[in-house]
């Protein structure tokens, strides 16, 4: 069974309300850990990222009934994350009241506390690289390096161009590759 029929199977029993529940809870469990990983990207914290998901599901399950199907299943998930991802990282700016350059070295020091932090492997200056990218490249740069998802499904989750999704991969590479060689 395909993914597409699979999701179509998941969506008809969530529209029966003898089956609503169950094919909820099989949605989640099909797609939580990718969509968390998602948001963890975006957000650093382990706990922040658990309440945007739950809010997210929260979201998902007020407004499951009225998704059209334009899109896949999976594409309108990634994009609900990404607006609750975004969101969230908004509201803490406010809420810290502090320039955008500060914000980032928050997501910086978080990440830097993690107990498994070590500043000498790669991959934690590719993570150092990555938080210090603006929000829109680094979320581009994560759906396309970590989700490996192809520009024509970023265009319809970001709502974007393809070109302009391109040009912002290329510009966010060039960026943590300078970082990665730099520091």
């Amino acid at each position: 069974m395909t993914q597409h029929s699979e999701d179509f199977e998941l969506l008809q029993d969530f529209k029966e309300p003898a089956t609503k529940e169950r094919a909820f809870t099989a949605i989640i469990k099909k797609y939580q850990e990718r969509l968390y990983w998602h948001i963890r990207r975006m957000v650093v914290d382990h706990e922040d990222a658990n309440d945007v998901l739950q809010n997210m599901f929260i979201k998902v399950w007020k407004g499951l009934e009225n998704f059209r199907e334009d899109s896949q299943l999976y594409t309108w998930l990634y994009r609900i994350a990404t607006n609750e991802s975004l969101t969230f990282l908004t509201q803490q700016k406010k809420r810290s009241s502090v320039s955008l350059s500060d914000d980032e070295n928050g997501l910086s020091n978080k990440l830097r506390s993690d107990s498994h932090f070590d500043a000498n492997k790669l991959e934690w200056k590719l993570q150092l690289g990555i938080q210090k990218l603006p929000e829109k490249q680094r979320l581009v740069f994560n759906l396309r390096y970590y989700d490996e998802m192809p520009y024509e499904e970023m265009s319809r989750v970001l709502e974007t161009s393809e070109g302009a999704l391109k040009a912002s991969y290329h510009h966010a590479a060039k960026k943590i590759e300078e970082f990665i060689l730099n520091n």
